[in-house]
């Protein structure tokens, strides 16, 4: 009985190694799984990142590619008309090419705006903006968004929280939109885009001060008197945006020269420009703006957000477009317009030329956009101003632009040489009998395909989207705000030599 004890005395205390063990073990294992599986939701280099489950439920799509139904593009700002491709490179790759900046005119469209923990590192922004925080009734209010408790900004962190742009032709003047937008994502952990422009909190440590007033919608919306208004909403806002400013130390520093104001729509800011003449406006043309207000030296020009649906890999190439030349919108119009009228009874009756009135009612964009993709070239003629929206329709059809606008001036044509994908006839050249079409029929198969291909390659410099991405329009206006800041930087500069010196001496 003495020796059963022992034997189970000695049984129970090896057996007490092997359960601790065991606990140990499956303590061990659970803390592995736990740790596994929150590293898979908060890493930045994780297979599929929290956000990007949450992207897909809110768009209701694949992880790599991005809809391309124009249909929604009014109704979904952070979707893009432009085709994606699938980025192969590793997360961390992305980033850091994204943040580096540098823009050419090669880079091809990226991926599906990655998702990701980590901000813009400002030291590699290429520009630092401060943005006013001004009341929503500037911007965000005019869409119809209200925050709550004060909240000036919507939470931009999710697409689905952020208040849509109004479709149709209203986008095509939409560039304050989005370059608030791009702001706002600069300073929002989740987002990826380039780091071109990172907003900064102080505006001492600025290179441009950015005032997110949305001018073009609020021409297109509110310039109209209702019921008993004796002022306009759209002046009421331009008369208290030239108050606040004028008030401002920031503006006071410089005379508003390194303040950014968007005022893409050709009637917008017409009460308050010519107070405010002396900051860098982002427009489409020159056409409404006298030379002291306005100019190339100063201003930048930025491509309209075109309204057709982008032509992705299928696109058609010389032998499957049938009709030589295209045009489709208002023909009569004024001033340096007055042309289009004279080209339509010249060209009207050719039997491989559509030339036709149209407007963007029953379903007028979807058939301008198959017309386009269709045609070998599309006529880019001056209207009531010297730019339009169908130069970038055009562009993002495939068909080569024929621009017949001699006051024109295009974006970012520091960076791209439009005479390799735009034939450029003057008006009065256009207007010869039979030159236009002989010079267009001339073209050899050879030499448009090499304009086509050049299209596709930079197309997507023309595109607005959200999240930005490399090289697109949000980008490029960035980098062209840049180059404007660099030079204005540059004379003040110089006007400061002798300045400094005469005070210095005056402090003896």
């Amino acid at each position: 009985m003495v020796l059963a004890s022992q034997d189970f005395l000695m049984s129970e205390k090896s057996m007490k190694p092997s359960r601790l063990l065991f606990c140990l073990i499956t303590i061990s294992m659970f803390l592995l799984i736990l740790s596994s599986v929150f590293l898979l939701q908060s890493t930045n280099n994780s297979f599929i990142p929290g956000s990007v489950f949450r992207l897909i439920l809110a768009n209701k799509t694949s992880i790599y590619l991005r809809p391309i139904d124009s249909s929604n593009s009014g109704n979904l700002p952070y979707l893009s008309s432009a085709p994606s491709l699938v980025d192969t490179r590793s997360p961390k790759s992305r980033i850091q090419d994204a943040a580096c900046g540098g823009s050419n005119s090669n880079r091809k469209v990226g991926a599906l705006g990655e998702w990701s923990g980590k901000a813009c590192d400002p030291i590699r922004a290429l520009l630092k903006v401060y943005m006013y925080d001004l009341p929503p009734e500037f911007h965000f209010g005019l869409l119809g968004w209200k925050g709550k408790g004060g909240q000036i900004w919507p939470d931009v962190s999710s697409p689905r929280l952020i208040p849509p742009y109004p479709g149709g032709l209203n986008l095509q003047h939409s560039m304050e939109y989005w370059l608030t937008l791009d702001l706002l994502a600069s300073n929002t952990s989740g987002v990826v885009r380039p780091c071109s422009a990172i907003r900064v909190m102080n505006s001492s440590q600025a290179d441009v001060i950015f005032v997110p007033f949305f001018s073009s919608l609020s021409y297109n919306r509110h310039s109209k008197l209702h019921g008993r208004e004796k002022v306009s909403v759209n002046k009421m806002l331009q008369d208290k945006l030239v108050e606040f400013l004028m008030s401002r130390d920031e503006w006071k520093r410089l005379g508003g020269k390194d303040h950014l104001i968007v005022a893409h729509h050709p009637n917008s800011m017409l009460v308050a420009r010519r107070k405010l003449g002396s900051a860098m406006f982002v427009l489409a043309d020159f056409g409404r703006y006298r030379v002291e207000i306005a100019n190339i030296k100063k201003d930048v020009i930025a491509p309209y957000r075109h309204v057709v649906r982008t032509t992705g890999g299928d696109s058609a190439p010389f032998e499957r477009r049938p009709i030589l030349v295209y045009f489709q919108g208002a023909i009569y119009r004024k001033d340096g317009g007055a042309i289009r009228q004279e080209l339509y009874y010249l060209l009207k009756d050719e039997k491989d030329v559509h030339f036709a009135f149209g407007s963007v009612r029953g379903n007028g964009i979807s058939r301008a956009g198959q017309g386009m993709a269709s045609s070998k070239f599309c006529l880019n003629i001056a209207g009531d101003t010297p730019s339009s929206n169908r130069l970038f329709d055009a562009i993002t059809s495939h068909c080569i632009p024929v621009i017949i606008s001699d006051q024109i001036e295009l974006p970012f044509e520091d960076v791209l040489d439009y005479s390799e994908f735009c034939i450029f006839v003057r008006a009065s050249d256009a207007l010869k009998k039979g030159l236009l079409l002989n010079l267009l029929r001339g073209i050899k198969q050879e030499n448009w395909t090499k304009m086509w291909e050049r299209l596709k390659e930079i197309v997507h410099h023309f595109e607005y989207q959200y999240p930005s991405q490399s090289g697109d329009s949000v980008e490029m206006i960035w980098e062209a705000v840049s180059h404007k800041i660099s030079s204005i930087r540059f004379r003040l500069h110089r006007q400061n030599r002798f300045r400094r010196s005469q005070f210095m001496g005056r402090s003896k």
